[in-house]
C-alpha cells in the first residue's frame, strides 16, 4: 500500500498534537506526519459531545518537561489558573497532605487551538472531520487507517510507516488490532471510572479552605459520597472552579445496596457541590471561553499502564495506553511525558526506516523507568483504599502517615507507612488500635516496592517480556489478593 505519510497520529487531543510535534522536533521537521481528528478544527480536542471534558489540572514539572524537551512554551490563556499543590483531605477535612507541587488548571478547549498552530509551525498535516474505524495490516504489520469522512460519510483510507493511536480509553484501532501483538486490547471494567465536572462561578461564604482555595487544588476522600473514587474542587480563579467526582462502578452499586439508595454518577456530584460550605449560588461559567464546555462527564482508566504499548508499525499512547494515574486518575501528566519519548522513538526508527516492535521497542523502556514504574503499586494502593472505611482512612492519615510519606507522596511515589511498623515503640497504642489498618498499609507498602522494583527491571528487548509479564501479573495477583 502507498505510503501517504510516515506518521499517522489518530487523535488531535492534547497528547495527540504533543506527540506531533515531538515527532516533527526529533525528526528536525524532515517526517510527514498527519493528525487526523474527528472533531472540525474549530472543535478539536473535544472528547465527547459535552464538551473538553476534564480535570484540568497538570503539574509545573509536566509542562516544564515539554519546554526543556520541545522548546514549547505554554502560557496565558491556554494556563487558566496556577497552583502551589495538590491538597488531599481525610473524609472529616482535619488532615491534609501536600499530594503535588505547582501546576497549572488548564483550560482545555483553547489549548489544542495553540497546539495546532504550535504543530503546524513544524510543518505538521491535519485531517479534521474524519472518524477512524479500523487499522489496515499486512504480513504482521499496521500499514495505514480506515474510516469515514463525517461530513458526507464516504470512505477515508490512507497509508503511513507509523500509526499512533491517541483516540481514548475506548479505542476502536486498539481493540480490533488483528496482528499478533503484546499489546492488550481490553481493560477489566473495575479498571474504569465514571468521572464527571461543572465549571462554576460562585459566590464565596466563609473562609473554610478545606472546601475552597484559590492557591491549591483539592481533592476529598469519601466513600460514601464518591466510593472506589473521589471528589475535586480545582481553583480556575478566586470565584470560578472546576468541580467533580469519580466512582468505580462497583463500589457506587455495594454502596448503594448497602443504605437502600439509588444515587448515580450526576447526583453524587450535585451532592458533593451542595455539601460546599464556602462555595455558595453556583452557576455554570458564561465565559466565552468556557462555551460547549461547562458540564460533562467521561470514561478514567485508572490502572497500570498497558504493559506492551507498540508492535509493528503501531503504538498507543495516553488514554489509548491507560497512562492516567491510578491513584488520582491524572492523565496529562503522564501523557505528557508519554508524547516526548515517544515522539524521540519514532523519529528515530524513521532515521533507520524500520517500524518494527523491536525497532520501536524504547518506548516501552524509556516510559518505564522515567514515569511508568509507579503505576502498578499506585493501582495495588488503590485497591487497598476501596476497601477501608471513611474512619479509618481519617485515623491512618492522622496517625499513620510520616513527613517522609508526604514527601514520597508529592513526588509521586510510594509512602513507606513506617508508622505502622512494630519497632516504633512511641506508636504501638495506636497501631493495635487499628492493627488491621496498620497491617493492611504495611503490607500494601511492602507488595508495592516489590511492584517498582519488577517494572524498574522492564526488558530491554522484546524477547524477555513474556517472562517479565509473567512475573507482574504473579505479583499483581499476590498484591490484590485478600
Amino acid at each position: 500500500m502507498t505510503k501517504d505519510f510516515d506518521v499517522i497520529i489518530a487523535g488531535g487531543g492534547l497528547v495527540g498534537l504533543i506527540t506531533a510535534a515531538a515527532v516533527a522536533v526529533y525528526s528536525n521537521q524532515r517526517a510527514r506526519i498527519l493528525v487526523v481528528d474527528r472533531n472540525s478544527e474549530q472543535d478539536a480536542g473535544k472528547k465527547t459531545i459535552n464538551g473538553w471534558t476534564c480535570g484540568d489540572a497538570v503539574s509545573k514539572r509536566s509542562i516544564d518537561y515539554v519546554a526543556k524537551h520541545l522548546g514549547i512554551h505554554y502560557g496565558s490563556p491556554e494556563l487558566e489558573h496556577p497552583v502551589k499543590g495538590v491538597l488531599v483531605f481525610s473524609p472529616d477535612h482535619k488532615t491534609s497532605v501536600l499530594f503535588d507541587g505547582e501546576g497549572y488548571l488548564l483550560n482545555r478547549k483553547i489549548l489544542p487551538q495553540r497546539q495546532i498552530r504550535d504543530a503546524k509551525k513544524l510543518g505538521v498535516s491535519f485531517q479534521f472531520n474524519v472518524s477512524l474505524d479500523r487499522l489496515l495490516v499486512e504480513d504482521g504489520a499496521v500499514i495505514g487507517v480506515v474510516g469515514r469522512y463525517l461530513t458526507d460519510k464516504s470512505v477515508f483510507k490512507l497509508g503511513a510507516k507509523m500509526i499512533i493511536d491517541a483516540t481514548g480509553s475506548a479505542s476502536k484501532l486498539r481493540t480490533s488490532l488483528s496482528i499478533n501483538s503484546k499489546i492488550q486490547r481490553e481493560i477489566d471494567r473495575d479498571d474504569v471510572e465514571a468521572t464527571g465536572r461543572y465549571i462554576y462561578k460562585f459566590s464565596q461564604e466563609g473562609n473554610d479552605r478545606s472546601y475552597f482555595d484559590p492557591d491549591y487544588c483539592l481533592i476529598h476522600l469519601d466513600q460514601y459520597l464518591a466510593p472506589g473514587g473521589y471528589s475535586w474542587t480545582f481553583p480556575k480563579g478566586k470565584n470560578k472552579a472546576n468541580i467533580g467526582l469519580g466512582v468505580q462502578k462497583s463500589a457506587l452499586a455495594r454502596r448503594n445496596q448497602r443504605y437502600g439508595l439509588n444515587d448515580n454518577l450526576q447526583s453524587l456530584i450535585d451532592a458533593y457541590v451542595t455539601q460546599n460550605r464556602t462555595i455558595q449560588r453556583c452557576v455554570l461559567s458564561d465565559d466565552a471561553d468556557d462555551e460547549g464546555n461547562s458540564k460533562g462527564s467521561w470514561q478514567v482508566p485508572v490502572r497500570r499502564q498497558n504493559d506492551c504499548m507498540v508492535t509493528n508499525g503501531y503504538a498507543v499512547i495516553g488514554d489509548a495506553a491507560w497512562m492516567p494515574r491510578p491513584i488520582d486518575a491524572g492523565g496529562m501528566g503522564p501523557g505528557l511525558y508519554a508524547s516526548v519519548i515517544l515522539g524521540k522513538t519514532v523519529a528515530g526508527a524513521l532515521e533507520t526506516n524500520d517500524m518494527s516492535e523491536k525497532s520501536l521497542w524504547p518506548y516501552n523502556v524509556e516510559y518505564m523507568k522515567t514515569y511508568g514504574y509507579q503505576m502498578a503499586s499506585f493501582q495495588v494502593l488503590r485497591a487497598y483504599l476501596q476497601t477501608i472505611t471513611n474512619s479509618e482512612i481519617n485515623y491512618g492519615m492522622k496517625h499513620f502517615l510520616t513527613q517522609d510519606d508526604i514527601a514520597d507522596i508529592t513526588e509521586r511515589k510510594h509512602p513507606k507507612f513506617q508508622r505502622t511498623r512494630f519497632f516504633n515503640p512511641m506508636m504501638w497504642f495506636r497501631i493495635m488500635k487499628a492493627s488491621k489498618l496498620a497491617s493492611g498499609l504495611r503490607d500494601t507498602a511492602k507488595k508495592s516496592e516489590t511492584l517498582i522494583q519488577h517494572n524498574l527491571d522492564y526488558p530491554e528487548t522484546p524477547r524477555g517480556f513474556p517472562e517479565w509479564q509473567k512475573g507482574l501479573m504473579k505479583k499483581m495477583e499476590n498484591a490484590t489478593s485478600a
